[in-house]
């Protein structure tokens, strides 16, 4: 994921924890767009340590995390989103055009033979 690219919440499932310190959480099935990509705190997964990947959303804020040194905000994991597919605005414009170029009458009237 990276800063600037739109997203779709796929899992909107919260402790009580989570809820009781969040001000807002995303909602599984809406689009958000990535404000910044951060290397989550490390937990201990089975044979080693594992480091989570995690995101801050540009439609959702939260207060500081209160483990967190720098008194970072509260984000989410990026395993809780998908991106969404979508076209990077130039090349919509782009194939707009193409089409264009391809549905169009072609040069002059079209002239039908009736017998």
């Amino acid at each position: 994921m990276q800063k600037g690219q739109k997203v779709v919440c796929t899992n909107d499932v919260f402790s009580a924890a989570v809820v009781s310190i969040y001000e807002q959480l995303p909602s599984k099935g809406d689009t958000y767009t990535v404000r910044d990509v951060f290397l989550g705190r490390e937990k201990m997964v089975r044979a080693g340590d594992s480091a989570t990947v995690g995101v801050l959303l540009n439609e959702l804020h939260n207060p500081s995390d209160p483990f967190h040194a720098d008194s970072q905000e509260l984000g989410f994991s990026s395993e809780r989103f998908a991106p969404l597919e979508e076209l990077p605005p130039e090349e919509m414009y782009a194939e707009a055009e193409q089409e264009l170029e391809l549905v169009g009458p072609g040069p002059g009237p079209l002239k039908w033979d009736v017998e």
